[in-house]
């Protein structure tokens, strides 16, 4: 299984971006695929999650009301619409897969993309 994230790029505070994480191998079926970030220094943040099965989705506090995360089954594809961006925001975005239900821990999900930079400027 391989996943490919892009979308990442520089942008303004308040500005959006669009992430796309597309996955290939021995796909379908996911219980659940979502975004994590880290920024430096940091460790890696749970962003969103959303349920391959039921579109359920979970977010973290910070960007509920920001972000939104959809999948599109049909093209094993998950994506990360981010809008009034923050420079708090700034970070590398990983998107993931598992096969099973869990904590939003990066340690519980089975697969990872390779990451894309995300960078707002103030």
């Amino acid at each position: 299984v391989q996943l490919q994230a892009c979308g990442g790029g520089l942008v303004q505070a308040g500005g959006s971006l669009r992430l796309s994480c597309a996955a290939s191998g021995r796909t379908g079926g996911w219980y659940e695929m979502g975004w994590f970030r880290q920024a430096p220094g940091k460790g890696r943040e749970f962003v969103a999650a959303i349920s391959w099965s039921t579109a359920s989705t979970y977010y973290v506090d910070s960007v509920k009301g920001r972000f939104t995360i959809s999948r599109d089954i049909a093209k094993n594809t998950v994506d990360l619409q981010m809008n009034s961006l923050k420079p708090e925001d700034t970070a590398v975005y990983y998107c993931a897969a598992r096969w099973r239900s869990g904590g939003y821990f990066s340690g519980e999900y089975d697969y990872w993309g390779q990451g894309t930079q995300v960078t707002v400027s103030s």
